[in-house]
């Protein structure tokens, strides 16, 4: 797909950030859009203004997590644009917190909206995608689909999930010679809400943290964000990196191994507020008495 102009493009998780980004370029690259979101107020703005843009747009309040409502979102995507061209899976939640004091339900809730509504967004279009001739399925996995860090058990859990879905989908499109593309996206720091949105188990500051990943983590904006992923799926890539912190850790990781995470538990305990640094820093004390 070299053009998306007349094309018909979903993207979920659209009232803000990375989301809202892929919906204001697709409109004004000539795309007929589908958003949804669960927050309806970010919704409805984005909507306003892909119209003022002058695109069609299809705008629909969306849990991913719902996989029935996500099936029924898809066929009504359907019909009312006639035919469904390309898939974002971009809804996503961040949560912080050791494996030790997250409860069971704090996993599921982030996997439930970063694995699970990636797998029933592209399984719900997949069959439309296929019926268009020439589809594209792209989903938005993160730096940390590439390597963990401590505090993100869930979330590393969930994008590395999502990166082994989408490549063997990828693998499984051109075996069967299906007449879809599919891309895994890797952005680094964004300068989104999702840092300030998100959750922590108890005794963590949420905004601390927040102010810690927008003030040293998130150096790629949105919208340079969006016409990255944008590029990548006209060059039909199997993954983009998004930010030039992505592709520095990705060769990063390539170059040490294994041995990068203890590189990034020295790291985290700089950076990361006091009160989440000091559990790293006594297992930091710990490892070196014992060498």
């Amino acid at each position: 797909m070299t053009d998306v102009r007349g094309k018909v493009a979903v993207v979920t998780g659209a009232g803000s950030g990375i989301g809202r980004a892929l919906a204001y370029e697709l409109a004004r690259l000539g795309a007929k859009v589908a958003i949804s979101d669960v927050d309806t107020a970010g919704l409805a703005e984005t909507a306003r203004k892909v119209e003022l843009i002058g695109a069609p747009v299809h705008s629909q309040r969306l849990d991913v997590t719902d996989r029935d409502a996500v099936l029924l979102y898809a066929a009504t995507v359907a019909e009312h644009f006639g035919t469904v061209n390309l898939i974002f899976n971009n809804a996503g939640i961040a949560f912080t917190g050791d494996i030790e004091d997250m409860t069971f339900e704090q996993i599921e809730r982030v996997m439930d909206v970063d694995f699970w509504g990636v797998v029933n967004g592209t399984k719900a279009f997949l069959p439309h995608l296929i019926a268009s001739g020439d589809g594209h399925v792209v989903n938005i996995s993160s730096v940390f689909g590439l390597f963990s860090v401590p505090g993100q058990a869930a979330y590393n859990s969930a994008k590395f999930a999502v990166r082994g879905f989408t490549e063997a989908l990828r693998q499984e499109m051109l075996v069967n010679s299906r007449p879809v593309a599919v891309t895994c996206v890797h952005p680094g720091g964004i300068k989104t809400a999702i840092a300030r949105n998100a959750g922590a188990v108890e005794g963590h500051d949420v905004k601390q943290l927040a102010e810690v990943f927008d003030a040293k983590l998130a150096k790629t904006s949105p919208e340079s964000a969006a016409k990255q992923i944008l590029a990548a799926v006209r060059r039909e890539s199997p993954r983009a990196l998004i930010g030039l912190d992505a592709k520095i850790f990705d060769k990063l990781i390539r170059l040490v191994g294994p041995r990068y995470q203890r590189v990034l538990a020295a790291g985290a305990r700089r950076l990361l507020p006091p009160a989440v640094a000091a559990p790293l820093k006594a297992v930091g004390e710990k490892a070196t008495a014992r060498r």
